[in-house]
């Protein structure tokens, strides 16, 4: 599945939550949250494509993506 690199200012507080679940979870990685959590939002509100779907998924089970 072909990648972009996306760069995104994020406030402090969100930073520091992410990394602190990041150091308690070692099967998760940035790159997997952001993901989840990109494809979440987007089908919770109202974006109906299977291929989000799949990303959404794959995050959620740790397939690789």
């Amino acid at each position: 599945m072909p990648r972009v690199s996306l760069m995104a200012e994020v406030p402090e507080d969100l930073h520091d939550a992410l990394q602190a679940y990041l150091d308690n979870h070692p099967a998760w990685s940035q790159h997997r949250v952001f993901c989840a959590a990109l494809s979440l939002f987007l089908m919770q509100n109202g974006y109906t494509d299977r291929r989000i779907n799949r990303i959404y998924l794959d995050a959620l089970f740790d397939y690789a993506i």
